[in-house]
């Protein structure tokens, strides 16, 4: 019998200052069952941040993990056209290269312990295409991912490469750099 994914609920209050933007977002986001914790808020707080920028009315989590043709959250157009791709984690070189070629705009968010090694090597193709390429602290990430409950109430403050993360009574400041 097949595992079935783990549903979270949020309701987030975003504050963008770089982009003057300001919303309640209502989220409902499926983990899938081989999906860590810290994935699925790296998902959520990509979506967050490309909010502002990317009309988050129309942009959508897909299967992501459960279809390799997918990426993790995309934005597609009225007539279908896809335009934004966002990946989490280390996509290949070859994935990207596809993506790049339907996307209009392509994004990569890394996050995790491996990213610095996973960077080093990927660079020198990923640099050869349009693409967008962001990393997140990874202790940072690990301390949201640790107040991650299944029905949340979070305020997000963006200014800067800065995200102030408010849970309940806890508070994260999470960073991000461009890396390209």
């Amino acid at each position: 019998m097949a595992l079935k994914p783990t549903i979270y609920k949020f309701k987030i209050a975003l504050s963008d200052f770089n982009n003057d933007h300001y919303d309640s977002i209502q989220l409902t986001v499926a983990q899938h069952p081989s999906e860590t914790i810290e994935r699925m808020m790296v998902r959520v707080m990509a979506f967050c941040i490309q909010s502002a920028n990317d009309h988050e009315k129309l942009m959508t989590f897909t299967k992501g993990l459960s279809s390799v043709d997918e990426p993790d959250i995309w934005l597609k157009g009225l007539d279908d056209q896809l335009h934004l791709w966002l990946d989490v984690g280390e996509p290949s070189f070859e994935r990207m290269k596809k993506a790049s070629r339907l996307a209009t705009k392509t994004m990569i968010y890394t996050f995790n312990s491996k990213s610095e090694v996973w960077w080093k090597q990927s660079q020198p193709q990923l640099s050869t295409i349009a693409v967008e390429v962001y990393q997140f602290d990874w202790e940072e990430i690990k301390s949201i991912a640790s107040h991650a409950n299944r029905t949340m109430d979070i305020s997000l403050t963006i200014s800067g490469q800065s995200m102030y993360v408010a849970i309940g009574d806890e508070q994260v400041e999470l960073n991000w750099v461009q890396l390209q």
